[in-house]
C-alpha cells in the first residue's frame, strides 16, 4: 500500500472523499492474463485472440484501468477496453492465423518468438525516418537515446523511462516494448543530452519522453532536470516539456504514491527558475477524465505553476466521432488543460485496425469543433507527423474542375517548408501523406527534392 502524501493528510481528515479504490500498483501481461477476473467471462475465442496479439504487439495494463476505466458490461465495444487489450483485427488474417497455429501447436517460446518478429517487422516498426533521419549526433558519435527532428526541440529517451503504465494498443512507438534492443531509443547519459544542448544554440525545447517518463522515481526525473537550474550553458533551453499517459493509465503518480509530493516540488522548482514547463498528457477518450483521482492529480499539477496539454490521435473504434472529441475538449478546458493536437494514426502497428480515411478525419475534427468554444479551439489537426514533418489537413475544397485537400506544415525538417500551403488530389480512401498526390498539375509537392536531397546526405554521413 502507497503511503499519502503529506499534503493530501489534512484533506483526508477533514473527510474529503476517496479519491480511488486502486492505490496499490499492479500490472498485467501477456503471461497474466488469467489473473485479470473480468477476462473469464469472455468467450474463449475472445480470449484466445487477446493471446495471439499480445504476442506480437506490446501488451500491458494496470489494476487502475481494469477496475476504473473499464466499463465491462460493453465489452468488447468499450473504447478503453479497445484502447489497451489487443483485438484480432490489430493483425492481418495472414499474419493471426500463423501466430495462432504456433499457439495451438505448443511451440516453445523461441519459436513464438521468431514468429513474432517476422511478423513486426512487415509492421513499420519506425515510421517518419526515426532511425535514419533523426538520431543527432555529437563529436560524429550517434546519441541514440535522442531525437532531433525539428530545429528548436530536442526529443530525450531516459532509460529509466522506456515502460509505460499501461500500454495503447495504437501507440506509434509499440517497437520500443517488444525487447529488441535494436528497436530501442534510450540513453542514461545525461551528460550527453546536456552537451548536445549546451552544442546547438538552436534548441529552446526538450521534450522528454519514452515509454513515459513519469514511470521513473522524482529522483531519477531529476538528475536529468534539476541541472537546468543550475547550470548557464542550458540556459537557452526555455521549454520543458514531459511527454505521458500517466494521468490517463496512473494519476495515483501525482497523488498517491510516495515521492508524489517530491515530483510537483521539482515542478514548481522549474517554474520558479523561469522555465515553461509543459505535460504533454495523452488522453483518447473523455471517460479518462471522469474519476476523482485524475481531477485531483490535474489539480495538483497546476498548482505549480505547469500547464497541461493535451493531445491524441484519432482512432476508428474508439473515437471517430465528433461528439467524442467535444466532450473530451470541453471537459479538458473546464478542468484547465489546454487541448492541444489530434493526430491521424500513424503507418504503423496495428494502423489497419485504427486508421481513418483522412477525408473523414477533416470531417469529424471540423464538426468537434463547431460544437466547442474559443478556448477549446487551441486544438491543432487533424495532423499527419510525417517523414517531412507534420502535416496538417486544413479542409477539402475545389479549386478550378479539381476537388483538393488543403494541407500546410505546422513543423517541418526545414523551417522554410512551415506555414506554407500546398494541395493534393482529393482521394476519400487515402490514410497518409504517401497516398496522396499533388494537385493542379503539380508533378511533385514543393518539398520532395529537398526532402530527398535530405534524406541522401544522412545517409550518405
Amino acid at each position: 500500500m502507497t503511503r499519502t502524501p503529506a499534503r493530501l493528510q489534512e484533506r483526508v481528515r477533514k473527510g474529503a472523499p476517496r479519491l480511488t479504490q486502486v492505490t496499490r500498483y499492479e500490472v498485467y501481461t501477456a503471461r497474466q492474463l488469467d489473473r485479470i477476473a473480468p477476462l473469464a467471462r469472455l468467450p474463449e475465442e475472445t480470449r484466445f485472440a487477446i493471446r495471439v496479439v499480445a504476442q506480437v504487439l506490446p501488451f500491458r495494463v494496470n489494476r487502475y484501468v481494469v477496475e476504473e476505466l473499464i466499463d465491462w458490461s460493453r465489452v468488447p465495444e468499450d473504447p478503453v477496453f479497445r484502447l489497451v487489450f489487443p483485438q484480432r483485427e490489430m493483425l492481418s488474417e495472414a499474419d493471426f492465423e500463423r501466430m495462432a497455429g504456433v499457439l495451438r501447436a505448443g511451440a516453445d517460446a523461441r519459436r513464438v518468438r521468431e514468429v513474432a518478429d517476422e511478423i513486426r517487422a512487415g509492421l513499420n516498426p519506425h515510421p517518419a525516418g526515426q532511425m535514419a533521419l533523426n538520431v543527432p549526433l555529437l563529436d560524429g558519435t550517434p546519441l541514440p537515446g535522442m531525437q532531433h527532428k525539428y530545429r528548436e526541440t530536442v526529443l530525450f529517451f531516459p532509460s529509466q523511462g522506456q515502460v509505460c503504465h499501461s500500454y495503447c494498443t495504437f501507440c506509434f512507438r509499440w517497437a520500443q516494448f517488444v525487447g529488441d534492443k535494436a528497436l530501442r531509443f534510450a540513453t542514461h547519459e545525461a551528460e550527453h543530452l546536456h552537451a548536445y544542448l549546451a552544442a546547438h544554440p538552436e534548441v529552446t525545447d526538450l521534450l522528454v519522453t519514452g515509454g513515459d517518463p513519469m514511470v521513473m522515481k522524482t529522483k531519477h526525473l531529476a538528475a536529468y532536470l534539476e541541472p537546468f537550474l543550475s547550470r548557464p550553458e542550458l540556459a537557452r533551453v526555455q521549454t520543458i516539456r514531459i511527454g505521458t499517459k500517466s494521468l490517463s493509465f496512473w494519476p495515483q503518480r501525482y497523488v498517491l504514491d510516495e515521492d508524489a509530493d517530491d515530483l510537483l516540488r521539482l515542478l514548481e522548482r522549474l517554474v520558479a527558475a523561469g522555465r515553461h514547463v509543459a505535460v504533454m498528457a495523452h488522453f483518447n477518450h473523455w471517460r479518462e477524465l471522469e474519476t476523482p483521482i485524475v481531477r485531483e492529480a490535474v489539480r495538483r499539477i497546476r498548482d505549480t505553476g505547469a500547464v497541461i496539454r493535451a493531445q491524441a490521435p484519432l482512432l476508428r473504434h474508439i473515437n471517430d466521432d465528433p461528439g467524442v472529441w467535444a466532450r473530451l475538449w470541453q471537459e479538458q478546458v473546464r478542468l484547465g488543460i489546454v487541448p492541444y493536437y489530434l493526430f491521424v494514426e500513424r503507418d504503423t502497428g496495428a494502423r489497419r485496425y485504427f486508421e481513418v480515411p483522412l477525408a473523414r478525419a477533416w470531417a469529424i475534427y471540423r464538426e468537434a469543433v463547431q460544437r466547442v468554444s474559443g478556448l477549446a479551439r487551441t486544438v491543432r489537426g487533424p495532423s499527419m507527423s510525417a517523414a517531412p514533418g507534420k502535416v496538417e489537413i486544413q479542409g477539402v475544397t475545389r479549386i478550378g474542375e479539381e476537388d483538393v485537400f488543403v494541407l500546410r506544415f505546422i513543423q517541418a525538417r526545414n523551417p522554410d517548408w512551415v506555414q506554407r500551403p500546398f494541395f493534393a488530389r482529393f482521394d476519400p480512401e487515402a490514410t497518409w501523406l504517401d497516398q496522396l498526390e499533388p494537385a493542379l498539375g503539380e508533378k511533385k509537392f514543393f518539398f520532395e527534392d529537398a526532402f530527398a536531397a535530405l534524406q541522401a546526405a544522412r545517409t550518405a554521413g
